[in-house]
């Protein structure tokens, strides 16, 4: 047996989706997508079928602003979140089948929200929300020294979250590991993966460097196996890495351009990095992996999110994903517009 997983593609799933950065798979077979075609919504993705579901009306609230999802989830009942990624402002926006949305958090610690980066549930209904940074334009943070993200909680029901852990260098996935008592999280342009211990209500303490990263990772997307392995993607570099219980990095699959890392390390080095580094899809296949999801019947396949693609790439592991916390929900509202 290899010492670490092994991935062999299958293919290239859903067409015409417009910046699918976050896959979510469900036990149907069904596979959600953030999409910014129009006022934004969500790509549903099944077998050779793509169906775009978006927004009715933009966000009256955020003076008539699209929805933008970045992170998306599912909660109990199988209604779909969104992590709204606005220009100045975030949200959590929950979104129906028929297209109609409505903001169900916006404020932290009792001022408004920065524009959220991820969303995900734990199994007591809480929604841990991860905010990048607190500058805008987001920009300004693609800094080594960037310190301003956080991660907050919201308890169910509750318009305002708390935040739970502060002061992170570029905040985006999360993972909440009630059965391990901790929460992972990446720090993009820290360059690390940071773990805290998980205490009662949600609370977070000793936070310690569970891996570092070095020339060409940016780790994005962050997700767990049924081994208890952390799988990472980078964007920039197209990759995607396997980090192990002690800390261990091991490259699981890559599509880099070194010319392009080069440029993107040098202004990462002389705090120059900005949009222009990021908005360019340098691999040949992989298009800025920002994200990665366990699907498939037996949770064995890989469902790669990108920032500039209009497909999801999708690998077979030779180790399967751990189950989450949403796999099982129903999710009959969104599955009827496929059958239809």
């Amino acid at each position: 047996m290899p010492e670490h997983p092994v991935l062999e593609q299958i293919g290239s799933f859903g067409h015409d989706l417009k910046r699918p950065e976050c896959a979510l798979a469900h036990a149907s077979g069904l596979t959600f997508a953030p999409c910014w075609h129009g006022y934004g919504g969500v790509s549903l993705i099944q077998g050779d079928r793509t169906l775009h579901v978006l927004a009715r009306a933009p966000l009256r609230a955020f003076g008539d602003e699209a929805l933008r999802p970045n992170g998306i989830a599912l909660d109990a009942d199988g209604n779909l979140l969104m992590a709204h990624l606005g220009d100045t402002r975030g949200a959590i926006v929950e979104l129906s089948p028929n297209g109609e949305s409505r903001i169900i958090v916006d404020t932290v610690d009792g001022s408004p929200m920065p524009p959220a980066n991820f969303i995900v549930t734990d199994p007591d209904g809480r929604l841990w929300i991860t905010v990048s940074t607190r500058l805008t334009p987001r920009s300004r943070d693609y800094r080594r020294s960037a310190h301003t993200g956080f991660i907050a909680v919201a308890e169910p029901g509750e318009r305002n979250a708390r935040i739970v852990a502060d002061g992170l260098g570029y905040t985006n996935e999360c993972i909440v590991d009630v059965a391990a008592g901790c929460v992972y999280v990446n720090e993009t342009f820290a360059r690390r993966l940071t773990v805290f211990d998980l205490g009662p209500d949600a609370q977070l303490s000793n936070p310690r460097v569970h891996a570092r990263f070095g020339h060409g990772i940016y780790p994005d997307g962050l997700a767990q196996d049924a081994d208890g392995g952390l799988w990472v993607t980078s964007i920039v570099s197209n990759r995607v890495l396997h980090v192990s219980a002690s800390g261990t990095v091991t490259e699981l699959l890559g599509d880099c351009d070194p010319e392009h890392v080069a440029w993107v390390e040098h202004a990462w080095e002389t705090d120059t990095l900005g949009r222009p580094h990021l908005d360019k899809a340098a691999g040949k296949t992989l298009r800025n992996v920002s994200n990665l999801a366990f699907g498939g019947a037996d949770l064995s396949e890989v469902w790669l999110g990108n920032l500039l693609g209009d497909t999801l790439p999708v690998y077979r592991s030779s180790v399967a994903g751990a189950e989450p916390v949403h796999w099982q929900v129903p999710v009959t509202g969104w599955q009827a517009l496929l059958d239809t």
